[in-house]
């Protein structure tokens, strides 16, 4: 077999057999196959796509590629496509752990503009994300809640290839965003999983055709391998909350844990945290949104992050955020019709909060806090958003240019489009 003869075959957009994908993609992990190999081949993938065969072949063998974690616990698994301003699973892994469910949750780090929650996890000074399998254990046996980064032999391919898809533009192709999130959700234990599919400009899927058939073949993956998955499909066309970079968003997840986070991360933390809780509990889906309602209303989730962050060696009062600002303000009254997710993303990883090579060393306390969103009224010279930087800096210009401002008021923007069982 060879490898060009594969991408040449893939390049006319023809079916690959699983023994040709085993060969380029172990080839790649063994290291006989090298980096520019694998990036064509990955970008003929993103161009004339996969089959369904192909993509259930292609889970498989990265799947298989290294160990596949037997956790002795039900444990349902929440995932997130990845977006702007994205920290859910800093809120709902504590605050669902709290009401008696298990959360071994493993972890990405940044890919492409958007966010990864190891990233944002390590902004919090000592916090450990890199642990064996039995301390995860026992660390979920103990306090029912572990969030870590992908173990050592857990999927070897996905992880290699994730590190370079992410500096080869070959991020948004459905294909290798659904392998990638199916083998580790696979791999890790999950006995259920609900994913966060998210749909808008700022998401890896711009479009709602896109975003469905993403689900649909996740889904297909999941039941082929006998795991109940759900996908939810939510809006990212702005921003989520209003803090965008590591230490911020880590501490507006705290305070949505105390209650006092923003409208839509409040919503979408209730919408994902029942269906995980009603998949775990068996309970109808209202009474699953009183529980985690109360969680967040009297602390009780909060009470569990303090626990996790605690066991991982982090210190919760040592979250560092730069104290260099920029205010960048409205240069007319009216209403916000748009906020360019993608463009925040894109200059918040400028800023150094994300990486543009596999080598970058991330910045935690830079980004950017929002103080308007969708719909919002504002007013001449208003404060619009924050830019917290330390050694680069982005053009004022270009963050104002995020924001869309008419006269006539703006609707508030649908967050949960669909689910797809």
């Amino acid at each position: 077999m060879d490898i060009l003869e594969i991408i040449e075959k893939k390049t006319r957009g023809e079916e690959l057999s699983k023994a040709e994908i085993e060969y380029a993609v172990m080839g790649y992990v063994n290291k006989y196959i090298a980096d520019y190999q694998m990036s064509v081949l990955l970008e003929a993938i993103r161009i004339n796509g996969m089959s369904d065969k192909e993509i259930v072949d292609l889970t498989d063998v990265m799947l298989n590629s290294g160990e596949k974690i037997e956790l002795g616990f039900d444990n349902v698994d929440k995932h997130s496509t990845g977006g702007v301003g994205d920290k859910t699973t800093i809120v709902l892994a504590p605050l669902i752990a709290s009401l008696d469910v298990n959360i071994a949750k493993m972890s990405g780090r940044g890919l492409g503009h958007t966010g990864g929650t190891i990233d944002k996890l390590e902004a919090i000074e000592g916090f450990k994300t890199d642990m064996k399998l039995e301390q995860l254990k026992k660390q979920v046996e103990k306090i029912g809640v572990a969030l870590v980064g992908q173990m050592g032999n857990l999927c070897p391919a996905d992880k290699k290839i994730y590190a370079l898809r992410d500096v080869t533009g070959t991020v948004k192709s459905i294909p290798l965003i659904a392998s990638s999130i199916m083998s580790k959700k696979l791999a890790s234990g999950a006995s259920k999983i609900v994913i966060d599919l998210k749909v808008g400009s700022g998401a890896l899927m711009e479009t709602m055709e896109e975003a469905k058939e993403l689900a649909r073949i996740m889904v297909k993956i999941g039941h082929l391998n006998g795991k109940e998955t759900i996908c939810v499909l939510t809006d990212m066309n702005q921003p989520l909350g209003y803090a965008v970079g590591n230490s911020l968003e880590v501490l507006e997840a705290i305070e949505t844990l105390k209650g006092n986070g923003p409208k839509d991360l409040n919503e979408l933390v209730i919408n994902l945290g029942s269906l995980m809780l009603s998949l775990d509990k068996h309970l109808p889906i209202e009474e699953a949104i009183e529980y985690v309602e109360n969680a967040l209303k009297n602390g009780t989730g909060y009470e569990k992050f303090k626990e996790l962050v605690k066991y991982q060696h982090g210190n919760i009062d040592k979250i560092p955020v730069s104290s260099n600002l920029i205010e960048v303000k409205a240069k007319k009254e009216g209403y916000i019709k748009s906020i360019d997710a993608l463009k925040i993303g894109e200059l918040a990883r400028k800023l150094g909060a994300g990486r543009l090579t596999k080598e970058d060393v991330i910045d935690h306390e830079v980004g950017f806090v929002l103080h308007k969103k969708v719909s919002d009224k504002v007013e001449k010279e208003e404060s619009l958003i924050t830019i917290y930087y330390n050694d680069k800096k982005v053009d004022e210009q270009e963050v104002l240019n995020c924001f869309e401002i008419v006269d006539g008021v703006v609707a508030k923007p649908t967050l949960i489009y669909d689910i797809i069982k």
